[in-house]
């Protein structure tokens, strides 16, 4: 069962990728969307929840004025904000976390931006390192890799989501730490419960 579960997914999500034209690209990418939804341990509720802070957030940072749009990453899960990026100083980050705060709903913002300058070169090793971490984990019939969001900044992958177990979320720190350029892993992953 776990294994038509990723089959599934993945054709969920190619499905979702695949170049189609006009009203049907977007037919098809949302029921994509719920079909990939629906397989998540998130409930569907929660999941158009997560998705609806993480707009507001990034609403925040547009309607600042300020430039916080392009360096920042906003992840949200079970409404915990992730947020990452790489930041000119100490002053920026406190308002990005403001403008993450104030939006209702935001159960915990953990913090993760970084002060430091990037070059193009690190956004391009960065978006590697994800990129590879996705397809590996996607394809491991272990692991559940919906359940994952992913950032890398500046050689760090940050992991936010729900681990079907404790054995599953250590795969997947091992397929980042395997992966070149990976400096470190950290890892805001909740373990699911066991049945009782």
């Amino acid at each position: 069962m776990k294994s038509f579960k990723k089959y599934l997914v993945t054709g969920l999500i190619l499905a979702s990728l695949a170049p189609l034209g006009g009203c049907v690209s977007t037919v098809v990418g949302a029921g994509a969307a719920v079909g990939v939804a629906a397989l998540e341990e998130r409930s569907f509720k929660v999941h158009a929840e997560d998705t609806t802070l993480a707009a507001k957030i990034r609403f925040n940072l547009v309607d600042s004025g300020k430039k916080y749009i392009t360096g920042v990453g906003v992840e949200v899960f079970e409404s915990n904000a992730l947020l990452t990026g790489l930041v000119k100083d100490e002053h920026i980050r406190a308002e990005i976390l403001q403008l993450a705060w104030k939006v209702e709903g935001i159960r915990d913002v953990y913090n993760e931006l970084q002060i430091a300058e990037s070059s193009i070169s690190d956004l391009a090793k960065d978006s590697w390192v994800t990129t590879q971490l996705k397809s590996k984990i996607t394809f491991d019939e272990d692991i559940l890799a919906i359940n994952y969001s992913i950032e890398t900044v500046a050689g760090t992958v940050y992991l936010i989501g729900i681990a079907q177990n404790q054995a599953e979320l250590d795969k997947v720190v091992s397929h980042a730490r395997n992966l070149g350029y990976v400096k470190r892993v950290i890892s805001h992953v909740r373990v699911k419960q066991a049945a009782s």
